[in-house]
């Protein structure tokens, strides 16, 4: 429905009447379009002004009554966020980030105190660094209106997608900085990074996000990180020989996505993946 400009009447006419014989995916495609789409929730406000009478003074009365409880209840905070951010991502997101940022600020600040000693630990943290985050992006535990979110039209893959965004925009360029201050090339961790990332959505829709982020980290940590720091050797899995496979790794996961993209949706899921 998106590709179009507006809902055609009649299917926005059936909408409103309750229909039961709309196709499914048309009335996903209906709800997702009304999301976004101001003109057609006028539009729809007038359908049903117009031909449903009943329900036009049922709203009435109960938006009066709302307004009246309302006036008297205890007023809600102020956004703390911009709308559109928001919308890209959960509030608990946003701690996770901070500590991401942490991680990597600590990360450089031993690399430039003991550069001659230990191989570079923002090249080492670069590939997990976004799982912090991306652990976050659809967890029950740390959305209170997750529930909402996933009864919502926009609910499943699209939605972990940008969520999934939005992390990187802030952790990519923090070890870009990072990188640059210590020596370590983006073309030496963008891929391993992009490959986890991958990874982890792509195992996440399985044993649920949290627990992916969790395994490959760990597996990461206690496969090439400790080994690293103990041997003072550089790992072997971030040469530039290895970033072929890094690519092929990125390539899987993407289409691990593409043939499950009907993947986290379904609410006993969802809650399942946050605890």
């Amino acid at each position: 429905m998106k590709s179009l400009e507006h809902i055609p009447a009649a299917l926005l006419r059936r909408y409103a009447s309750g229909d039961a014989g709309i196709a499914a995916d048309a009335l996903w495609a209906v709800e997702a379009h009304l999301e976004w789409c101001a003109s057609c929730r006028e539009r729809l406000g007038a359908v049903v002004a117009t031909d449903d009478s009943e329900t036009t003074s049922l709203l009435a009365r109960v938006q009066a009554n709302l307004a009246g409880e309302l006036s008297r209840g205890a007023q809600m905070p102020a956004r703390r966020w911009p709308r559109r951010v928001a919308r890209w991502a959960p509030p608990g997101l946003w701690p996770r980030l901070a500590m991401t940022t942490l991680v990597i600020a600590a990360a450089l600040g031993l690399d430039l105190a003991f550069s001659n000693v230990l191989a570079s630990l923002v090249l080492l943290v670069a590939p997990v660094a976004p799982l912090l985050g991306v652990a976050a992006i659809w967890s029950a535990g740390l959305d209170p209106v997750h529930e909402l979110v996933v009864a919502s039209p926009r609910a499943g893959l699209y939605l972990v997608l940008r969520r999934t965004l939005a992390v990187l925009v802030v952790v990519i360029p923090a070890l870009a900085v990072a990188g640059w201050l210590a020596g370590a090339a983006p073309a030496r961790w963008l891929l391993p990074c992009l490959a986890f990332t991958a990874g982890a959505l792509a195992l996440g829709e399985l044993i649920g996000l949290n627990r992916a982020a969790a395994v490959l980290a760990l597996a990461w940590t206690s496969g090439v990180i400790a080994p690293t720091v103990l041997t003072a050797r550089p790992p072997l899995l971030l040469e530039p020989a290895t970033l072929p496979y890094w690519a092929g790794l990125v390539g899987v996961g993407a289409v691990v996505l593409v043939l499950r993209r009907d993947s986290y949706t379904g609410l006993r899921r969802s809650t399942w993946f946050g605890r």
